[in-house]
């Protein structure tokens, strides 16, 4: 996916007027954050299972050589090949090569953000091989055309109709065509079903992604409800295990401490479906000398390790900063113009292609903080993304308005007198001005703002002017 998030303005203005998408994230707003609250009231361990995580992740970070060393030998002693990929062009063209290598026509893919990141379908399509997206999400968007709106949910943006009628516009041979109608859910998900047991079955390569990478057995545990990973790592001739260096954990048991802490803040369950642990010839079903090949993506990663930024590495890919944050919650995924989007995607998006292309995307938080209070890897993200903030207006890429308006703040600030009398004079304005309706409904500043929602008007009063008139504070 091309990287948009400069034009984020612009497609969050789109995603607003948008009803089809208005109406989608109604279930992420309510939904979500309701399973996730549900699953930790019957997890009273969730706080220690936390802290023990974080303990786990930074000691694994700060000791990153080490556990990558011992990945790959893990790997390499039963058989499988590990590749080591700099950034997002050397990672795919490591797998292209891989699939030439191995005489690939076709190939399967389960779900991966990583994948994601790294452009793998269109590189692989311009290389000529025919892939396909097993995930149902991965694949409805595929289908469209249309890059994820969530880590988790990649279609949740989408309406059953919308679903529909992208079947029926690409199904053309299926015989749900001579149908005119596709209403029931299951109906779809059945349809797809039958649409994608013959590319399991034809693929030649499959790749997944991995939750975790464990150190010491050189296994890639991958989490699904839908079992697709399991039939890409399994059918194909070939299995290519795609991930970012920041997966690695030292064992199973820490392992099974970070499934517990995923699952239920992804979406409330105490376990997924299908967890899934791969290995070099560790499939019963499959030949011994059957190809397993792990490739390892830094992109940025490296950089990140002992900069202030460092515990955004920390992210499980769980998305529940996504589900619980006020902007995300109105605007959805896409608007990001980023692969990665939510509190999560305005930190990981500036380190991946650079603040000069994303600096409006830190910049698109209320600073609630509810998105730190949810995360179960505890990373600050509201510190990360003032972090990027304050870069920002120290290299100039914030808006010029911006830095003007900074600029008349702290000549106001520095002056208490003068900053008194504005502030009362503004007080007593917005309230006339507000004095009709009791709000506000435009104003030469902040039309961003109030193109979507009316300000209440002012009582007319500073704050501290109505502190000295409380009575209980005297």
């Amino acid at each position: 996916m091309e990287n948009q998030s400069h034009r984020f303005d612009i497609l969050s203005a789109e995603a607003l007027r948008n009803h089809h998408l208005n109406s989608s994230l109604e279930r992420l707003r309510g939904g979500l954050s309701w399973t996730r609250a549900a699953a930790l009231e019957q997890f009273p361990q969730f706080d220690q299972a936390k802290v023990r995580a974080v303990e786990v992740k930074d000691h694994c970070l700060r000791h990153l050589d080490h556990y990558l060393e011992q990945l790959e030998s893990a790997v390499t002693a039963q058989g499988g090949q590990v590749h080591w990929a700099i950034d997002a062009a050397a990672a795919s063209q490591t797998v292209v090569d891989l699939c030439r290598k191995h005489s690939a026509h076709k190939v399967i893919k389960s779900k991966s953000m990583v994948t994601e990141e790294i452009a793998l379908n269109r590189h692989l399509e311009d290389a000529g091989f025919e892939v396909t997206e097993t995930d149902l999400g991965e694949y409805i968007i595929q289908l469209r055309q249309e890059p994820p709106s969530h880590i988790v949910g990649p279609a949740i943006h989408l309406t059953v109709d919308q679903v529909a009628q992208t079947f029926a516009e690409h199904h053309t041979d299926h015989p749900s065509a001579r149908r005119p109608e596709r209403a029931a859910v299951s109906d779809l998900v059945t349809e797809a079903r039958e649409v994608l047991r013959s590319r399991f079955l034809e693929a030649d390569v499959g790749i997944t992604g991995a939750n975790f990478l464990v150190a010491d057995s050189g296994t890639a545990v991958v989490v699904t409800n839908e079992g697709n990973a399991d039939l890409c790592a399994v059918l194909p001739r070939v299995q290519i295990v795609v991930a970012g260096i920041d997966k690695v954990v030292p064992n199973a048991r820490e392992t099974a401490n970070l499934l517990r802490l995923l699952t239920r803040s992804a979406t409330g369950q105490p376990c997924a479906t299908y967890t899934s642990f791969f290995s070099p010839g560790g499939h019963a079903q499959s030949p011994p000398d059957r190809p397993f090949h792990l490739v390892l993506v830094d992109n940025g990663r490296s950089r990140l390790v002992g900069s202030e930024q460092q515990d955004i590495l920390r992210c499980i890919r769980c998305g529940a900063c996504m589900n619980h944050c006020p902007v995300y919650a109105e605007i959805g995924g896409q608007a990001y113009g980023s692969v990665y989007p939510g509190p999560m995607g305005a930190v990981w998006t500036p380190a991946l292609v650079g603040l000069e292309r994303s600096a409006v995307l830190p910049a698109a938080s209320t600073f609630c903080g509810r998105c730190e209070s949810v995360c179960p890897v505890a990373i600050p993200l509201p510190r990360l993304m003032r972090n990027w903030r304050a870069e920002a207006h120290e290299r100039g890429l914030d808006p010029p308005a911006t830095r003007l308006g900074l600029r008349l703040w702290r000549w106001f600030a520095e002056r208490p007198g003068a900053y008194r009398g504005v502030t009362r004079a503004a007080a007593r304005g917005l309230a006339w001005l507000g004095r009709r309706h009791g709000y506000l409904r435009s104003l030469p500043i902040g039309r961003g703002w109030l193109a979507w929602r009316d300000l209440p008007s002012p009582e007319g009063q500073t704050f501290m002017d109505l502190m000295r008139g409380d009575e209980r504070l005297q």
